[in-house]
């Protein structure tokens, strides 16, 4: 194309955006919600920065709980407010059940069919109620807990090993046992050995850049019309990833499929995997039946969804304990009443942790694993906090914000998890309390949540009852945040164990 046909379609499509901007309503339907101007064709793209949580806070002081922007061909809806984000989660669930899809994920979730992407459809129905019924039922999440016991016992003789009076770079120490738990539990007791170590390796080295090109801006995303350019080749680099991740998949399937056929399923070590091949292959109820895409796509769910929110949590947890001696102590305390210096500590010991489990819901408060819930995606015209909130706009609730409402929560900035003991409210979470959704909320709540749960207590509470923690000597505590889809440690913690516990073998 020459430079006067560039020159000719650009005015074109200037001209266009102004008469975009500038048209006047013609039905007496209420207006967009207010906003900062931007520029033609791009909106406000050039002035969107990288923390957004920031940016959307100075944005909400100027222009209220609900406010708007364009970013290219895309209209953001962002809501700042409890009662604003209870219309949209409770109020117009089905209509706002839909996700603005970026191309990274229409890649990985095998072409929307997972959980997390696929629109609201009798697929996604099916995998919701497959993975709420079938894998995470109760007797399924305590038949798999051998599977999470022998990881979390593994970190702790680790630490007893190999880190005793060593900084220990808590973030990576976390998130190595996160994902082996992860990938224990979809095929720990179907691929075994050498076998099972290589699939791990392999996971764990494409992870990092799988979470990275989800989180990064694309301009193929805000300009649909250059998708078939992949400009930044983010829908390439996807796609060698998911090529990857499809041949180990392939492999733990095949081999699952031979043990289901030989029936040698370890039925003591009942793995995700174990679990969805019976259902697909044997189930004829064509209302849980699901198809190889719907398999990867959930497995793929699990490792992405369930890795980088658990050990950022637990990182975030262990800070804040650091931060604030006074509640290491107490949590410290109910662990040796519960426990006692003679045990290690079981998932089943939870109920009777309501400290430690207040400690992460507090540690959730503050700094949810996904700040900015995923995107809702109306699928019509529909009025939210008394403004037009037209067909596909891109709607974010600011999950951060809702928790740190000073209108709601005392003392907002302060870590204090007494908050979720002393309430008559119910704080849990379902969802139900919109100024607390750290799992999201309505139809697309995190169908996770209760493995999450499990997990994070379990992890936590046998890191804080085996041991004792220090930071390095003339080392100070950053507790700044870093923004990217999840809300990390802009600095690793670092911290020093020591053996807390007399019965050293307990450590064996």
């Amino acid at each position: 194309m020459n430079q006067l046909a560039i020159a000719a379609l650009s005015i074109s499509v200037i001209v266009v955006s102004i008469f975009w901007y500038k048209r006047k309503p013609t039905s007496k339907a209420p207006p967009l919600p207010p906003g900062p101007l931007g520029l033609p064709v791009v909106g406000y793209l050039p002035f969107i920065k990288q923390n957004l949580l920031v940016q959307f806070s100075d944005l909400a002081q100027k222009y209220g709980p609900i406010f708007s922007l364009r970013a290219g061909n895309k209209l953001w809806v962002v809501i700042m407010s409890p009662s604003i984000t209870k219309e949209v989660v409770r109020d117009n669930d089905l209509v706002f059940s839909n996700r603005d899809v970026p191309i990274a994920a229409q890649v990985v979730s095998f072409g929307e069919n997972d959980m997390a992407w696929s629109p609201n459809n009798s697929g996604w129905r099916k995998m919701r109620k497959v993975f709420a019924h079938d894998v995470l039922s109760n007797m399924n999440l305590d038949g798999s807990y051998i599977l999470r016991k022998d990881v979390v016992r593994k970190t702790i003789i680790d630490v007893y090993g190999n880190k005793i009076g060593k900084p220990v770079e808590m973030g990576d120490l976390i998130g190595r046992c996160i994902l082996n738990i992860i990938l224990n539990l979809l095929w720990g007791g179907t691929i075994e050995g050498e076998e099972g170590e290589r699939v791990i390796t392999e996971f764990k080295a494409l992870l990092p850049k799988l979470v990275g090109l989800l989180g990064k801006p694309n301009m193929s995303d805000f300009f649909p019309i250059l998708s078939g350019l992949d400009i930044q080749g983010v829908k390439k680099d996807m796609e060698i990833i998911l090529q990857a991740y499809d041949r180990i998949l392939d492999v733990a399937i095949a081999i699952g499929k031979k043990k289901l056929a030989g029936k040698v399923m370890d039925q003591g070590r009942k793995d995700f995997l174990q679990i969805l091949l019976k259902l697909k292959e044997n189930d004829e109820d064509t209302n849980r039946a699901i198809n190889s895409e719907q398999l990867k796509g959930m497995l793929m769910d699990i490792v992405v969804a369930g890795t980088d929110t658990q050990s950022t949590t637990c990182e975030w947890a262990m800070a804040e304990l650091m931060n604030n001696p006074e509640i290491m102590e107490k949590v410290q305390k109910e662990l040796s009443s519960v426990i006692g210096p003679d045990n290690m500590v079981e998932e089943s010991h939870a109920p009777k942790l309501p400290y430690l489990r207040a400690v992460i819901k507090e540690t959730l408060r503050l700094h949810p694993a996904v700040p900015l819930l995923l995107t809702r995606f109306p699928t019509k015209d529909s009025t939210i906090g008394g403004y037009s909130v037209p067909k596909n706009t891109t709607v974010f609730i600011n999950a951060y914000a809702n928790q740190r409402d000073p209108s709601i929560w005392d003392n907002p900035l302060k870590f204090q998890p007494e908050r979720f003991l002393d309430t008559e409210e119910k704080l849990d979470f379902s969802g139900n309390t919109f100024s607390y959704i750290p799992f999201g909320s309505g139809r697309r709540l995190c169908p996770g949540t209760p493995l999450a749960e499990r997990m994070m207590v379990h992890l936590l509470g046998s890191l804080l009852h085996s041991f004792d923690w220090k930071l390095p000597k003339g080392q100070t505590l950053d507790m700044s945040e870093a923004f990217g889809i999840g809300l990390k440690k802009n600095t690793p913690l670092f911290v020093i164990p020591s053996l807390r516990l007399s019965n050293l073998n307990l450590y064996a």
